[in-house]
Order: structure tokens, then C-alpha cells, then sequence
């Protein structure tokens, strides 16, 4: 479908993009995506904005990559939106029963009207021809935008529940253990939900409180009706380039330090940490047969096992694999082959989802599933939802998760401190 595209440069880029996102979140539906200028190699823009949906596709899990498919095949434009978690139960013999406060829809995806995207200091407008005309008064709109000012807000004392207490939760821990030691799994990523019940908050507010403490390199803001996304998310999902497809687990982590030299040792620990290495070794394992089975013969690399990046509250440890696909190849089902995400089940992967829905205590949603966009070429870029707060703004409800990678190496307790590390951030953006 053809777009007419306008160019404008941009002088302050931090006042734009508050001004653009305050802008907006007056539409129902809103994809941000903003990278934060964090440098990295794969990276095509450094924001981008979808919003007001010209056709859409909402579904729950039954043959939804058959349906996305063929919305995406239909439509031939760009398309923005979500995964979540459960679409595992379309893929394999699943089940998602666990408790649901948030009740985002399994799959959703929308045509924008209005599409903008950032390249360096320069704002381009793609839009559909029936609104074409709205450009420049859309632009002078952001341009005037006050409500983007400091929004201020009472200090709340914000009752944030555990899901599953500790003392269950190090009972749970020891229970995995088991499974791995009998050898049923090799690794599986456990996570826990923090909650906030008949609440209000302001989320244009809490997603900046939470961006600017984590500037990472995959913010989301997501808003489809009366639910939101705020996301600090750190790690990128899967990518489509032309042939070439790229993956980024992340898998190992380490809490930053204040001093700068207590900071670099805590990186050096990293590197050198055995049982750190050896869950990003599985999971790039996993990413690799996963990878394999839409891929090119013998073109699936791993460019880089294991490297350090550091972000503004913690280091991860992130390794990238490369692979190569046929140019016929459906870009859904590149997805479909690799979801859910190595980094956020375990290996074997099916073994691993089944003990996580036994263990667990939530029904996942949006939270470890994906959010992106499909270009009209077929192209894509997704990222993983991870370091972020959901909130359903009917049933005034709030909510984050986190999660540790379990091994045969974890000690119960260190993996109850490092969701905690990992929840610092939202906790730090409600409060």
C-alpha cells in the first residue's frame, strides 16, 4: 500500500520525542519503539512511531501464526505488534491456566494510518494517502505539544505484592532443581510476578520514570484500548534483513556498581563465571537448532558467544546468531520456528514450558513474549518483553515480572536475589 513520506529536521531530540509520544497516547493504538541512541551493529532507525490503526488482527492462540500469516500476506504494509508467551499453546500440546490480572488478547497487530520513524536528527512521516494531507498539522501539533512538560505527581505508597512469597518461591526453586538433576531439563528460566491491585497510574509518566533509568537499546511503549506496555527491555528477539536473519539471548547478569573500579570487576566476574557461561552456551544452543530448522544448510554462526554489555543497571552477558533463509521463506514462520524465545523457556525447550506452567503462578501474557514490527518487504525486528510494567487500566491493576535462569549450578537463594536486582527498575519507576 503506498504511503506519502515528508521529511523534517529535528533540532532538540529529547524534547521531540517526549513531545511525539505525549502526542501520541491520544490514539488507541500506540506502538514506541525507541532505542535510545545505544549503540549497537544491527539497528535500522532510532525510534519509531505507529499509531491509529487503519486494519488490525486480534486473536487468542488457535491458529494464530496461520492468521497472522495471512494478515500479514493480505496487508503488504507496515505492521506493528505483539506475541505473547501463550502462543506456545497454538505450537505444541499446551496449556496457559495460571492466574491473569492483565488480560492482554494472545496476538494483536494493527496497519497504522500515521507512521514515523527517526533516523538520526531527521523525522520522517510515512503516511497512508487518505490522511496524507495531515502531515504538516501533525507536525506543528508535536511541535506545540505542552502536555509533554514534567507531569507532576504525588509520591504514593504503592502496597506491591509478591506473587509467590519467598520462602514458596525457594521451595519452587529446589523443585526445578530436581527436574535437572533427574534429567528432565538442562535449564529452565523461572520467573515470578510483583502486583499492585486498585491502583491508577499515569503511564506516559512511569514509562519515562522508567526509560530514564534504564535508557536500553528496545523501550517499548505499547497502548491497545485500556491495557499498556512500558518496557525497558534490554534484548532483542529476532531479526529479518533481506536473507539474513540475527537472534540476541541474553543470559547472564550482574548488578552495576557505583565505584568504577568495583564496576569492572563485577564485568570481569561475568565473564569468567562458569555457571553464567554455560546458560548462555545452552540457550545459544537452542537458538541454533531453532535457527536450523528454517535456515539455509550449514549458514546458522554464532558471531559473538558470550560478550558483556553493560546498561545503566545491570551488565548482561549476550551472544548473536546469524543465519541465512531462502528468499521464499514466510517471515512468520522464521518466528513460529523460534517461539517462544530460548533466553525466556530453557532447554529442551518443550520440557522446560511444561515444569514453568506447573511451577509458576502466572499466566505470562505479553510478559516474555515479543513486540515488533513487519516491514512491507517481509522484513522484521522484534524484542523480547522483559524489565517491564504492564497495567490494565479498567481492572486497575499492575504489573511486573522477573525471572532467573535455573541450572544445576543455582543456589535458591541467589536466584530470589537476582529477580530482585531485575525488578530494582520498575519498582524504582512506580515509586
Amino acid at each position: 500500500m503506498n504511503r506519502t513520506i515528508k521529511q523534517f529536521n529535528i533540532h532538540d531530540i529529547e524534547l521531540f520525542k517526549r513531545n511525539l509520544l505525549s502526542w501520541a497516547s491520544s490514539f488507541e493504538e500506540v506502538v514506541w519503539l525507541d532505542s535510545n541512541f545505544y549503540k549497537q551493529n544491527h539497528s535500522s532507525y532510532e525510534a519509531v512511531l505507529a499509531v491509529e490503526a487503519f486494519t488490525s488482527i486480534k486473536t487468542d492462540y488457535h491458529a494464530a501464526f496461520e492468521d497472522l500469516k495471512e494478515y500479514q500476506s493480505v496487508t503488504e504494509d507496515w505492521i506493528f505488534g505483539y506475541l505473547t508467551y501463550d502462543l506456545k499453546n497454538d505450537l505444541e500440546n499446551l496449556a496457559s491456566n495460571n492466574f491473569d490480572g492483565l488480560e492482554f488478547p494472545d496476538l494483536y497487530f494493527f496497519q497504522p494510518k500515521r507512521l514515523l520513524f527517526l533516523k538520526g536528527n531527521v523525522l520522517e512521516f510515512h503516511y497512508l494517502g487518505m490522511i496524507d494531507d495531515e502531515i504538516e498539522e501533525d507536525y506543528q501539533q508535536i511541535l506545540k505539544n505542552t502536555s509533554a512538560e514534567e507531569i507532576l505527581e504525588e509520591k504514593k505508597d504503592l502496597l506491591i505484592k509478591h506473587r509467590i512469597p519467598k520462602e514458596e518461591y525457594l521451595e519452587k526453586v529446589k523443585t526445578m532443581l530436581a527436574h535437572i538433576h533427574r534429567g528432565d531439563i538442562y535449564e529452565a528460566n523461572f520467573c515470578q510476578e510483583f502486583y499492585i491491585e486498585n491502583t491508577a497510574i499515569n503511564p506516559i509518566k512511569t514509562f519515562y520514570n522508567l526509560n530514564e533509568i534504564s535508557k536500553p537499546p528496545f523501550a517499548t511503549f505499547l497502548k491497545h484500548d485500556d491495557k499498556f506496555l512500558l518496557s525497558a527491555s534490554p534484548e532483542r528477539y529476532i531479526r529479518k534483513e533481506g536473507t539474513q536473519i540475527i537472534s540476541q539471548p541474553i543470559k547472564g547478569t550482574a548488578r552495576r556498581a557505583e565505584n568504577k573500579e568495583e564496576d569492572a570487576l563485577l564485568v570481569s566476574s561475568l565473564e569468567n563465571d562458569s555457571k553464567e557461561r554455560s546458560e548462555n552456551v545452552m540457550i545459544v544452543d537452542l537458538v541454533r537448532n531453532d535457527l536450523s530448522r528454517v535456515a539455509l544448510k550449514g549458514s546458522v554462526t554464532v558471531e559473538e558467544l558470550c560478550k558483556v554489555y553493560t546498561f545503566m543497571q545491570v551488565h548482561q552477558m549476550i551472544s548473536t546468531i546469524k543465519a541465512e533463509v531462502a528468499p521464499t521463506t514466510h517471515p512468520v514462520d522464521i518466528i513460529k520456528v523460534a517461539f517462544p524465545m530460548g533466553s525466556m523457556t530453557g532447554a529442551p525447550k518443550l520440557s522446560a514450558m511444561k515444569i514453568i506452567e506447573k511451577l509458576e503462578e502466572t499466566k505470562r501474557g505479553l510478559y516474555s513474549g515479543a513486540v515488533g514490527y513487519f516491514a512491507p518487504n517481509g522484513d522484521f525486528d522484534f524484542n523480547v518483553i522483559i524489565r517491564s510494567i504492564f497495567y490494565n487500566y479498567k481492572k486497575r491493576y499492575v504489573s511486573f515480572s522477573a525471572g532467573s535462569a535455573i541450572t544445576a549450578k543455582s543456589k535458591p537463594e541467589l536466584e530470589f536475589e537476582e529477580c530482585l536486582v531485575k525488578a530494582k527498575a520498575m519498582r524504582k519507576a512506580l515509586e
